[in-house]
């Protein structure tokens, strides 16, 4: 059934209330899947081991049929009963329609939205983090068996270690600590994937299909000209094996994780995705890895077109297989594998290796057992996605995450009985897709930061102050009006996603544009010390906000997600406690408190 989820704010109550309201029930389609019907090919005989089921499979292809799979867009093969299957989809932090697979465009119009990764890792609590796995493989399994995905392989969770404060991907990532990253990954992945928190790996069934990406030494988007797609990292041995690689290894051998995508860059002059050391020799020899390896998008083809690695189309095809990879994100092998093999630069068995692979996992996820709604997950339907629990669990994540830098003579908590009124000023304050971060779904809920202060004060004003996070059109005088006229001020200030994401790196670390500028006028006018709210991913230098004694208290709220502004507002009021810091791992060292 589909569930739309809406917010009521009651100004009576003493916090917000969550009303789910049940709009229209819906029939859901059938989920791909094949051996439905009595089939005495041995891939369909669910008594076998799956290395042998699949290799039946591949056996039974021939050779155009065999690379038409090898692209994330696999096409049906009717004659088998082979159905279509798309390998993108994105779940970072919640099921999202970022990629191909999944279509929250039908019944199902939402998933639940968590914080952003940095903000989640800032709880140190991997038993948070494993329930959000828990929740996004149910809910991927729901939207799978409502009929509006075509794949069950979600290419989560981003374990780049965020060395580069600039980098403007850092957000997707748990922070900067090799250690604490493994350790995100692996109960994540257990989460998603449908394992226990700890202990032996001991099943082949998979809820859904976790990827470890980017696979490795990425952290440049695109800086001073300087992109990913042609970026070397140079990188020593001692540091890709104590720094870039521990995450990846704790995916692998503590996660179990059932993909892992090799990056775009260069590392020591090879691309990831033509390395065979290390996609063979270190992830599948040295860490005994069991799944598949998918290229990043159009990887394949920058070997070629951008990096200069391979001189022919065919090369970097042959390059790409031979080292490991099994699966392109892109059309580049289903283009040119057939004249790579016509040329003798790839085999019969490099294309049937990846093959195999690439079957045995949606082997794993059941799609070859019949219909998949009455097998083992088969019981997951469209009303376990935007549950309360999960939406709670969202809510919590936010909460746990927040981070309170400064709270000189105690300016929070806020009490309710003697806020009168409030000013929420700034660009980031009442737009709730801001609290998202990046590869987002439709959230259940949408609730700004300045909709869910009015739930606690009667009189409460909005003013943005800039046109946005890059603040080069401001509006500080009617700021600094709304300021000078409440009781208290709470400016929500910090980075958007045209400031950091994918393709976009930073320059600098101070706030952008004129919000420096707007802050320090709204401090000064206000009747009291004012509360700095920061909504970013990577690290802002707030040194100035730090020192001025009209700035009484500054709060780190990462994206926080659907119940982001929910959050913030229970914290500013006292209803939740984040307590107060040495260090955290998103911040530099101008931001280490005394």
């Amino acid at each position: 059934m589909g569930r739309r989820t809406h917010v009521v704010l009651a100004a009576a109550a003493p916090a917000l209330l969550l009303v789910l309201l049940r709009l229209h029930m819906a029939v859901a389609a059938d989920p791909p899947f094949s051996c439905g019907a009595p089939s005495s090919a041995a891939f369909c005989d669910r008594r076998l081991p799956i290395e042998q089921r699949a290799g039946d499979l591949v056996s039974k292809l021939t050779l155009e049929e065999k690379i038409s799979q090898l692209g994330d867009e696999s096409p049906a093969v009717d004659r088998l009963g082979v159905p279509a299957y798309k390998w993108w989809s994105e779940a970072l932090h919640g099921v999202a329609n970022a990629g191909r697979g999944v279509h929250l465009d039908g019944p199902l119009r939402a998933a639940t939205s968590f914080p952003q990764v940095i903000l989640t890792a800032a709880s140190f609590n991997p038993h948070l983090w494993y329930r959000i796995g828990q929740v996004i493989g149910t809910e991927a399994r729901g939207v799978y068996n409502n009929g509006q995905a075509e794949g069950l392989t979600f290419w989560a969770p981003n374990i780049n270690v965020f060395r580069d404060p600039r980098w403007g991907r850092g957000q997707e990532t748990p922070g900067e600590d090799p250690t604490m990253t493994g350790k995100y990954a692996a109960v994540f992945v257990r989460g998603v994937q449908g394992y226990a928190i700890s202990g032996a790996i001991n099943s082949s069934d998979l809820e859904a299909s976790a990827c470890c990406k980017h696979f490795t030494a990425y952290d440049l988007e695109n800086w001073k000209g300087v992109t990913r797609f042609a970026f070397d990292a140079k990188v020593t041995e001692q540091d890709l094996a104590d720094t870039y690689n521990p995450p990846f290894k704790s995916c692998v051998e503590d996660g179990g994780a059932s993909g892992i995508m090799c990056s775009y860059n260069r590392v020591n002059g090879v691309p990831t995705c033509a390395d065979h050391n290390l996609l063979s020799k270190t992830a599948r020899g040295d860490w005994s890895f069991n799944g598949y390896i998918t290229s990043d998008c159009d990887a394949v083809a920058i070997i070629h077109d951008v990096q200069g690695y391979a001189k022919a189309p065919e090369d970097a095809v042959a390059d790409v297989l031979k080292a490991g990879m099994d699966v392109n994100c892109g059309g580049y092998i289903q283009t040119h594998g057939v004249s790579a093999y016509q040329q003798g630069k790839i085999t019969g068995e490099d294309i049937d290796r990846a093959l195999r692979n690439l079957f045995a996992i949606r082997m794993r996820l059941g799609l070859f057992n019949g219909n998949p709604k009455y097998n083992r997950y088969g019981n997951i339907r469209a009303d376990q996605v935007c549950k309360k629990e999960h939406q709670d669990l969202a809510l919590q994540a936010a909460q746990d995450g927040i981070v309170l830098l400064k709270n000189d003579a105690g300016a929070l908590p806020l009490s309710k009985s003697k806020v009168s009124s409030v000013a929420v000023i700034g660009p980031n304050g009442n737009n709730a897709s801001l609290l998202l971060g990046n590869y987002f779904g439709p959230p259940c809920i949408s609730v700004t930061p300045f909709q869910a202060l009015q739930g606690y004060v009667k009189d409460a004003t909005f003013v943005q102050g800039c046109n946005a996070a890059v603040c080069n059109v401001s509006n500080i005088g009617e700021a600094v009006h709304a300021a000078s006229s409440a009781d208290y001020v709470v400016l929500f200030m910090g980075l958007d996603q045209n400031q950091e994401r994918e393709e976009v790196d930073r320059l600098e670390l101070g706030l952008p544009g004129m919000q420096e500028s707007l802050v320090n006028k709204v401090a000064d006018a206000a009747k009291k010390p004012v509360i700095l709210v920061l909504l970013c991913g990577g690290p802002v230098d707030v040194t100035f906000a730090k020192n001025n004694p009209k700035i009484g208290a500054i709060v780190w709220a990462g994206y926080p997600g659907q119940a982001g502004g929910i959050a913030i507002a229970q914290v500013l009021f006292g209803e939740h406690n984040p307590g107060e810091i040495l260090f955290h791992p998103t911040l530099s060292n101008s931001w280490r408190l005394s």
